[in-house]
């Protein structure tokens, strides 16, 4: 459990001065990595908030989920009108990841991310090492079976989780389950998943707001920011080499897992009594 101060260290919000100009590039890469990748686009934006306006990793977690919302809207919609949503799957991935997102709010108030980090990134790097030996676009969803559909609302249950206690959005792991467990092409798994991480992240801004873990304004700009680039970024993906699409997103994976090793290992020592 976090001490009272250490929670009123971390929703302490940023000074009036922020860097504005700083704030809008976060929203613009944000929007450009989401559209390409089919993510929420809080890879970027969680450790440039804490970067360029010294966010507490908890507040600058909450704003990117808030931040999230649309720039996957545009995104989605750039998908939506080529085609490349799986809308069956991401109903049922959708329905867990309101009860995950639910839980993931709940557990960034109440419990060290130390050790969560950790365990996720390791996730991060098996899932990387499968997308870089991955050969182009899967098959295709077959049949959705009860056990198919089970499969699914898992999937979005620890997405869900995964987005409101780090503030990614959940298609870091959407993306990759959806193309290897589920055949998916590349294209429709990302679509998918920026439709999917819309009512997730608003759920999670919902929760949020009421434990203080989100600033409004600067997840406003982020979020206008990112519009354009992520409505442009999602028509470049859909014309990308499969291949080339899944090493790129397997890179990306590999840069956050070592974000997240670096920091939770940081947190872990500074945790440990000492002399341990």
């Amino acid at each position: 459990m976090t001490s009272p101060s250490s929670t009123g260290a971390e929703t302490a919000a940023p000074g009036r001065d922020l860097p504005w100009l700083r704030v809008v590039l976060v929203g613009v890469i944000a929007g450009f990595t989401s559209g390409l990748f089919g993510i929420g686009g809080g890879t970027v934006i969680v450790p440039a908030l804490a970067l360029v306006a010294a966010f507490p990793h908890k507040l600058a977690t909450g704003t990117s989920l808030s931040a999230i919302v649309p720039i996957s809207v545009s995104g989605a919609v750039g998908y939506a009108v080529a085609g490349e949503v799986d809308w069956a799957a991401a109903v049922l991935i959708a329905t867990g990841a309101l009860a995950g997102a639910i839980a993931g709010t709940h557990l960034l108030v109440r419990v060290p991310v130390a050790t969560l980090q950790i365990a996720f990134a390791v996730l991060l790097l098996l899932t990387a090492v499968r997308m870089f030996v991955q050969e182009g676009d899967g098959p295709g969803r077959g049949e959705l079976t009860v056990l198919a559909a089970a499969a699914l609302v898992a999937v979005g249950l620890a997405s869900g989780v995964l987005a409101g206690l780090l503030g990614v959005g959940g298609g870091i792991l959407i993306v990759p389950l959806l193309t290897i467990a589920f055949g998916l092409p590349v294209a429709v798994a990302k679509g998918t998943s920026l439709l999917v991480i819309i009512p997730t992240a608003v759920m999670g801004t919902i929760r949020n707001r009421r434990t203080g873990l989100t600033a409004l304004r600067p997840a406003l700009v982020v979020g206008v920011a990112g519009i354009v680039t992520a409505a442009l970024a999602s028509q470049l993906s859909i014309g990308l080499d499969p291949e080339l699409s899944a090493a790129l997103f397997g890179g990306l994976l590999v840069l956050m897992a070592a974000r997240l090793l670096r920091t939770g290992l940081a947190a872990r020592r500074a945790a440990a009594p000492a002399g341990t």
